[in-house]
C-alpha cells in the first residue's frame, strides 16, 4: 500500500507517553457494585484489566459483576419497584427529587471529562465539547424531569351507543430498566438511558462497557445525594458475562441497550421468553451526499473528512462513512478530503492539542486493518491513511483512510467499520443518490449537502434512515428523537417518545348506563 501520511503525532507526546499518574489521580477503577443504596464487594471477586486505548498501558482494574450480582441488583430494583414508593410516588416529589442532579452533572463536569478521556481515549478537548459534556448529560436529565408532570393520560369522547362507557388512559412506569451502554459515549449515554427511565418512575440496572466504567460510577455517586429510596438505581460493573446475565434476568421488564447489532440480536433472543420491552440503537453506515450545487465543495469534503478523522475516529454509529459525491465535483472532493488530513493530531488523550482518538482495543485496530485490506482487494483505490502509528506502538492507531471508487456493493461499503474510514462513491444524479444510500441493511443516520432547501428536503423524505442532517451532522438535541430504520434498532431516546418509551399505557371503562 501507497501510504500519504499527512497525520501528525503530537509534540507532547512523540516520546510516549504515561496513563498511570492520571489513573491514579483521578482514583480510577470500579471495584465496587451499587446495589439496593449500597457499594458492595461482587460476590466473585473477580477483576477485568483495563489498557488505555492511546498507550496500551495497564491503568485500571474493572470488578466483574457474577450472575448472582446481577441477580442481587435485579431483585433489589424489583423490589423497589413493586413494594416502594417510587412508581407511585405524585409527580412533584419525584420530580422535586431529581431536579439537583442538573447541577450536580454540571459541577462534576470536568472530572466526566477526565474519567471519559481515561476510558475510552475521547482528547479532552472534544470530551468537554457539547455533545460528550457534562452540560449535554445536564440538559437531558433536566429534559426528561420536565416532562414528569405533563405527559398525561386521556379521556376519550364516547364513541357509540353500543359501547356506553367512559374511558381513561393512564400512563404508568414498565417496570424495571436494565440499561447497557457502548464505550464511545459514556456521558450522554448514561443520561440518555437513566434520565427518561427514573423521570417516568421505574428502577434501573445500568452495566456500563469495561471500557467506560468510570464515567458510570461517578454518576451513581452523584444521584447518591439524591433521596432515591434504596434499589431505584444499580450498577453492576463487569464484562460480556455480566451483560448476558442482566439480558437474561427473568423480573426485567424491559431492556435499553446501544451497542452492535450482532448483540440487539443477541437481546431479541433473551427477551423473546418473558417478552421483555426491548429498546435498541444499534449500528449505523450513515451517508453524507455532495450534490454539484454545494457552495463550497472544498469545505464540504474537509467537513465530511473530519467526521471521520477528528473526535471519535468513526466511533459513532451515526458516522457519515459513505461519501457519495456527484461525478462532477468528485476529484476535487477527494483532493479536499486528503488535504483535511493535515489538521490531524494524534497521541495523549489529555494533550490538548491533540484531536482524535485511537480504536477502543487491539482486536478493533486488527479488524478495521483487515476490512481496508479487503476494500482494497476488491478493488478500492486507496488515497490516503490506513497505516499502524509506528511512533506510538502500544496504542491501537490507525491513521485517517480515504478509499476512492468504493462499489456500493463492496464490503467496506455495507459493513459498519467503526473506524477512522471514508469510503467514496460516485453517483449520478439525484434518484441514483437516493439508491445507493438506500442500499443499506441499515437506517441510522445520513447527511444531504446542497444549497436547494427543496432538493434537501425532497432527498430527506425519500431516505429510509431515522435522522438526516442538512449540510451537516444530525444535531442531536435533547428534544429531539434518535433512532433508525431497518436493522439500526428499535424505537427512539429524546424527545416525547423517548419518554413514552418508558411507560406503558392502562386503560379503564367506566359504564355509562
Amino acid at each position: 500500500m501507497t501510504v500519504i501520511r499527512t497525520t501528525q503525532v503530537s509534540p507532547t507526546t512523540e516520546k510516549g507517553f504515561s496513563v498511570l499518574g492520571r489513573a491514579k489521580q483521578l482514583n480510577a477503577g470500579v471495584h465496587k457494585a451499587y446495589i439496593d443504596g449500597q457499594w458492595v464487594e461482587p460476590g466473585g471477586g473477580e477483576v477485568w484489566q483495563h489498557r488505555h486505548p492511546a498507550s496500551g498501558e495497564p491503568d485500571f482494574t474493572i470488578a466483574r459483576s457474577s450472575a448472582s450480582d446481577v441477580d442481587r441488583a435485579v431483585r433489589a430494583a424489583r423490589r423497589a419497584f413493586d413494594e416502594g414508593p417510587w412508581r407511585q410516588m405524585r409527580a412533584r416529589e419525584r420530580k422535586l427529587i431529581l431536579r439537583p442532579i442538573g447541577d450536580l452533572v454540571r459541577a462534576a463536569e470536568k472530572e466526566l471529562a477526565e474519567l471519559q478521556s481515561l476510558d475510552n481515549g475521547l482528547p479532552i478537548a472534544i470530551g468537554s465539547g457539547f455533545r460528550f459534556s457534562g452540560s449535554f448529560a445536564a440538559d437531558l436529565f433536566e429534559y426528561h424531569i420536565g416532562w414528569i408532570d405533563k405527559l398525561d393520560g386521556s379521556v376519550p369522547p364516547v364513541f357509540s351507543s353500543h359501547a356506553d362507557a367512559q374511558m381513561l388512559t393512564l400512563r404508568e412506569p414498565v417496570g424495571v430498566v436494565a440499561a447497557v451502554t457502548p464505550f464511545n459515549a459514556p456521558v450522554m449515554q448514561f443520561a440518555q438511558k437513566v434520565a427518561p427511565a427514573l423521570a417516568a418512575g421505574c428502577t434501573v440496572v445500568f452495566k456500563p462497557s469495561e471500557y467506560a466504567s468510570n464515567v458510570a460510577a461517578l454518576f451513581v455517586r452523584l444521584i447518591e445525594q439524591l433521596d432515591l429510596p434504596p434499589g431505584v438505581i444499580n450498577l453492576v460493573p463487569g464484562d460480556a458475562s455480566t451483560s448476558a446475565a442482566l439480558f437474561n434476568h427473568p423480573l426485567i421488564d424491559k431492556i435499553a441497550f446501544t451497542g452492535r447489532r450482532e448483540v440487539g440480536e443477541i437481546i431479541l433472543r433473551a427477551a423473546a421468553p418473558g417478552i421483555k420491552r426491548v429498546q435498541l440503537e444499534l449500528g449505523g453506515k450513515s451517508p453524507s451526499i455532495v450534490f454539484d450545487d454545494v457552495e463550497d465543495i472544498s469545505a464540504t469534503a474537509r467537513y465530511a473528512m473530519s467526521l471521520v478523522s477528528m473526535g471519535l475516529s468513526g466511533q459513532l454509529c451515526s458516522t457519515q462513512t459513505r461519501a457519495l459525491v456527484h461525478r462532477s465535483v468528485y476529484s476535487e472532493f477527494i483532493a479536499a478530503a486528503t488535504e483535511q488530513l493535515a489538521d490531524v493530531r494524534i497521541g495523549d488523550s489529555f494533550d490538548a492539542a491533540v484531536t482524535s482518538a485511537p480504536l477502543v482495543n487491539a482486536a478493533a485496530a486488527d479488524r478495521v486493518e483487515r476490512l481496508i485490506q479487503g476494500a482494497l482487494q476488491e478493488g478500492a483505490r486507496h488515497v490516503a491513511g490506513g497505516d499502524r502509528v509506528t511512533e506510538l506502538p502500544g496504542g491501537n492507531w490507525i491513521t485517517p483512510t480515504i478509499l476512492a471508487d468504493v462499489s456500493p456493493s463492496m464490503t467496506i461499503a455495507r459493513t459498519e467499520v467503526f473506524g477512522p474510514v471514508l469510503s467514496v462513491i460516485p453517483f449520478d444524479d439525484e434518484e441514483d443518490a437516493i439508491r445507493i444510500a438506500n442500499d443499506s441493511e441499515y437506517g441510522l443516520s445520513a447527511g444531504v449537502y446542497t444549497r436547494n432547501p427543496t432538493r434537501a428536503i425532497r432527498v430527506a423524505r425519500a431516505l429510509r434512515t431515522g435522522t438526516v442532517g442538512i449540510n451537516s451532522l444530525f444535531v442531536y438535541p435533547p428534544p429531539a428523537p434518535f433512532g433508525g430504520y431497518k436493522t439500526s434498532g428499535l424505537g427512539r431516546e429524546g424527545g416525547r417518545q423517548g419518554f413514552e418509551d418508558y411507560l406503558e399505557t392502562k386503560t379503564i371503562s367506566i359504564p355509562l348506563g
